[in-house]
């Protein structure tokens, strides 16, 4: 293993939430390390590849990458707000997936399942109001 490589990988081990290459690599660039973007990304694929991290694909298609605790396959309840991830099981999911498999003749099913929320932390916190001029208070009528 490489020394950039070691980088990438204790960089992940410190972090809870998902993040993107570009992400990661401005992360350890402002923490000081001068690894290159481009190693950046092919860590992250041999790590994805490897099944020592998890990928989460966005909306928009972006891959975010996170070290995940456990090895066997689970899902993530993710948070919208602070990126924040709970690994969890889902059997009714996983009975489901080989159910509607084996309904159409499918064999050796696979599946991926990402729950999207906000977390009690981010919900707590009370939300600000909108800026504009309803909101704006400098003594104008």
């Amino acid at each position: 293993m490489t020394r950039q490589r070691a980088a990438v990988s204790e960089t992940l081990d410190r972090l809870d939430e998902f993040r993107s290459a570009q992400q990661l690599h401005d992360l350890m660039r402002h923490e000081g390390d001068t690894i290159g973007l481009a190693t950046v990304y092919r860590t992250l694929q041999s790590l994805a590849d490897n099944g020592d991290v998890d990928v989460l694909r966005t909306e928009d298609g972006e891959s975010l990458y996170r070290r995940c605790e456990r090895s066997e396959h689970h899902h993530h309840l993710v948070c919208r707000s602070c990126g924040r991830a709970v690994e969890i099981d889902g059997p009714t999911v996983e009975a489901w997936a080989r159910s509607v498999g084996a309904s159409h003749g499918f064999t050796g099913i696979e599946h991926t399942v990402e729950l999207f929320g906000t977390c009690a932390a981010c919900a707590a916190v009370p939300s600000r109001p909108a800026p504009g001029p309803a909101n704006h208070r400098d003594g104008a009528a």
